[in-house]
Order: structure tokens, then sequence, then C-alpha cells
């Protein structure tokens, strides 16, 4: 293939990827044709090119890209990229210090990460110093989800998310009496959170 457009490739993985979520099986040739602007001889000539590249793999039928080969195999390799703050906001720099495998059967799949969290700002929606939250990466949020937001010039914190769209402004809410609304004009999601994982005092000491 001579021209390969970056952006077909990426609808390409994205439309695989939601139609497995959907059926629990990858789509045929046709199928991908009749949703992206190709035909079917393109679409199999950037499968080709995309298994060559060792980013998907495929047989000439069965599509398996890097998120489906997590729900096949049962479990998600999944960074622990840092801390983040249940208090005040901190800019974090983004590192993984280790990888979990997480069973898909109980956090599921998609792309995961995990932080720590400090600070006693989301107590009451049970989130403690020292437990790690697992936060799916997504770039949007509904009223009233747990996110890990980034407020300019001021870094990334958890907190529980609302917008107001009568004074078109957001509105990251602790869980805990002792600390204020952060109120801004906007902010970037990074994630939503999805699972917390706890310790035990016994676990603690190990």
């Amino acid at each position: 293939m001579r021209h390969r457009d970056p952006e077909k490739m990426r609808q390409l993985i994205s439309f695989i990827d939601d139609f497995y979520d959907a059926y629990h099986r990858t789509p045929s040739t046709r199928e991908i044709s009749e949703h992206i602007d190709m035909t079917k001889s393109s679409v199999y000539n950037y499968l080709e090119a995309l298994r060559n590249e060792g980013v998907i793999d495929f047989d000439g039928k069965m599509i398996v890209t890097e998120s489906i080969n997590k729900e096949i195999s049962g479990y998600n390799k999944t960074g622990v990229i840092g801390s983040v703050p249940c208090g005040q906001t901190a800019l974090e720099e983004a590192r993984v210090e280790e990888y979990i495998n997480l069973p898909v059967s109980v956090f599921g799949g998609g792309d995961l990460y995990l932080l720590h969290a400090y600070g006693d700002s989301m107590t009451g929606a049970g989130i403690d110093p020292g437990d790690l939250v697992v936060v799916r990466k997504r770039s949007y949020a509904e009223n009233g989800d747990l996110v890990i937001a980034y407020v300019e010039g001021e870094g990334n914190t958890l907190k529980r998310y609302y917008r107001d769209e009568k004074n078109k402004r957001v509105i990251l809410h602790p869980e805990n009496k002792k600390y204020t609304d952060i109120v801004v004009k906007d902010c970037v999601i990074q994630g939503v959170v999805m699972n917390i994982i706890k310790y035990t005092d016994a676990a603690r000491r190990a």
C-alpha cells in the first residue's frame, strides 16, 4: 500500500473495538466497509498493513486489537502511573511505577490506569489515602461522576464532577465538609473513576 491514512487506521481500530464490545465478535471486512468510507479491498489492505506493523493480529477473518486481546486473555495489564490528590490540586507527572493485571471479569476491559489516592477530601465517597483508584481513560464525564480533572495552572485532582450549564462553569465537588467546591470555567477530564481498590491494615504492613 503506497499511502496509509493515519486517521483511517484510527477509525478502523476504534470501530473494531466498539463492534466487539457490542457483539462479542470482530466485524467482517464488509461490515467495516459499510460503516467506514472504504471499499472491502481497501479495508483488507489496511488490516494487512496494521498486522505487518504489529498493531493487530489478523488471520484473514479474526481481528485482534490490543483492547480485544486484553478481554480475550481475561486480564487487563494496567499501569500504576502515580498519585492524585484528594484535596487541593497538584501537578502530577504521568509515569508508570508498575503494571498490575486486573481481571476483566471484575474491572472490565478498555483503556484503564491506576492512581494512588492521597488526601482526605473524598472520604465521603469511600476513597481514603493510600487507596488505588481504577480510572477509565475518557475525555468526558456525566454529572455526578468521580473524575480525574486537570485544572489549568493548578494540576490534577480527584473530585465529583458537575457542570453548571446555567452559569457556564464546572463544579468539582469534594466529599468532605472540610473542603469547599472548586469552581472553574472549564477543566480537562483525564478519566472517570470506575473502581476503588482498598488494602487492609495487615496488607499495608506487609
